[in-house]
């Protein structure tokens, strides 16, 4: 083939066929319609929610699951525009490894239409971290994902562009990978569905037992509890349980994003002996959850979203673990942070962190890390030996200019997109510029320092910090976020 043929075969629309039209639901258009809005129509007194992040939602037939994935999507405000929606469920049929993101196809196909897939978004996500590639054989039999799409499309009508993705793997590090690439985009503009069925196989009433033990823990928003929970029924015997959670691994990455900013809500759980009642030895679970951003308030110290707060004794404790932290790296002695603030709940907290090192009065390190992956007295710990013995800029820092020091922490709030610098507060606002694989921020408090405008701070972190150059952000993505600087 020639490059002329090849241009032609990539400028035709590669379109997703609806492998699942008369085996998972409906192949008529005008019967899957009907179908679809009944099952809609089983929750019209629902009344929606307007900051859904993300929903979790079946994917088995919709004879068996659509009663309880409609219960989820009648959360949706319909008047609620989203820039995508990322559609994130296990692999059935193949072992990945990782993630695979469908950068192939320009649409997917449903007997109702087509739906466009963000491929842009889709590509970028494969360029951020070698966890994420295409692999066609993820997707090309996978139901997880398509039998969504019937939902969307009549709840919705006009579906904004999808970004299809399958997780496979058992490998936390790699879960961690995939929920701090996603985490960026886990904000206003965009919403989340995460596809899984829960218990698998064992009896009706078995199922009600431990489908409450795995529904409760993703209630709590914790990823140690649902993983808690999946070990706990794992070991409990129970005849028949192959799985408390088929799509765990996408349910684990969706918690892995999740902060005090977020509250999850139980919607409705069923199993298919309660659709099918003929056999309730062998029957497969159903819950559906709606994950909700809770509405932003005015705060103190500097989380004006009112959120996340520290008093004046957790900061302490914080500038102690970092000086600790420093120390015990040069003294090359082990450290744990978490022995020392186990009297301090909300050093727990999932946050990011900046640690700026000041030796009389100049700069001597900085290091920061936006993921909320990891509690924030562990972060704090981190960045502060990373800032004494990782920033480029500086030589190592040695033991005996620890005390001459001055320890700076900035605690992040989440990053939240912008689509113009009108949306940006100068002296409030951090600002992170991303365009590809090139990135930067300037913190809050470098409007303090300099005597900039809001053009004029964009334009240096564009060119100094992203290196785009001075006009670099005005295409590039732009997120602002707060900080409590202490």
């Amino acid at each position: 083939m020639n490059s002329d043929d090849s241009t032609i075969r990539r400028n035709t629309p590669t379109v997703r066929g609806a492998t699942q039209a008369g085996r998972f639901y409906e192949s008529s258009p005008q019967r899957l319609s009907h179908d679809v809005d009944s099952l809609l129509a089983n929750h019209a007194e629902r009344v929606p929610f307007d900051h859904v992040a993300a929903l979790i939602v079946p994917h088995a037939g919709h004879y068996f699951s659509g009663n309880v994935a409609a219960a989820a999507y009648m959360a949706l405000n319909p008047d609620r525009p989203f820039k995508r929606i990322f559609l994130i469920g296990p692999s059935h049929y193949e072992w990945l490894d990782g993630a695979s993101v469908n950068t192939e196809a320009d649409s997917y196909a449903t007997p109702l239409g087509q739906v466009k897939v963000d491929r842009e978004t889709a590509l970028r996500l494969t360029e951020a971290d070698s966890v994420f590639s295409y692999r066609a054989e993820a997707h090309d039999r996978e139901h997880c994902l398509e039998v969504q799409l019937p939902f969307l499309q009549r709840r919705l009508g006009n579906v904004p562009p999808i970004v299809p993705i399958i997780i496979s793997t058992d490998s936390y590090a790699k879960l961690k990978k995939i929920a701090a690439a996603l985490r960026p985009y886990f904000n206003e503009d965009n919403l989340f569905v995460i596809s899984s069925d829960f218990s698998h196989y064992p009896s009706y009433e078995d199922a009600y037992r431990v489908d409450a033990l795995t529904g409760k823990a993703i209630e709590s928003g914790s990823v140690e509890r649902f993983v808690a929970a999946l070990e706990e029924n794992a070991g409990s015997g129970v005849r028949g349980l192959s799985t408390s959670a088929c799509g765990s691994y996408p349910i684990v990455t969706l918690l892995l994003m999740l902060n005090d900013g977020y509250e999850v809500k139980h919607l409705l759980y069923q199993n298919s002996g309660d659709i099918d009642n003929h056999d309730h030895r062998r029957v497969v679970g159903y819950h559906a959850f709606a994950i909700l951003r809770r509405t932003a308030s005015a705060g103190g110290d500097g989380a004006s979203d009112g959120r996340f707060t520290l008093a004046a004794p957790e900061k302490e404790r914080l500038k102690a673990i970092a000086r600790a932290s420093i120390s015990s790296a040069c003294d090359g002695t082990a450290f744990s942070s978490a022995a020392l603030c186990r009297d301090m709940p909300v050093l727990e907290q999932p946050c990011g962190a900046f640690v700026t090192l000041n030796k009389n009065g100049r700069l001597r390190g900085c290091i920061g890390h936006f993921g909320e992956d990891a509690p924030l007295h562990a972060t704090v710990a981190e960045m502060a030996r990373a800032a004494a013995f990782e920033d480029p800029r500086f030589p190592r820092l040695r033991a005996d200019e620890l005390p001459d020091v001055d320890i700076e922490i900035s605690v992040l709030t989440p990053m939240r997109r912008i689509h113009s610098l009108d949306e940006f507060e100068l002296h409030r606002h951090g600002l992170y510029i991303r365009k590809g694989r090139r990135s930067g921020t300037f913190l809050p408090q470098v409007a303090d320092e300099v005597n900039w405008t809001k053009e004029e701070f964009a334009g240096h972190c564009s060119r100094d910090k992203a290196g785009l150059g001075w006009d670099g952000w005005r295409d590039a993505e732009l997120y602002v976020y707060e900080a409590i600087v202490f």
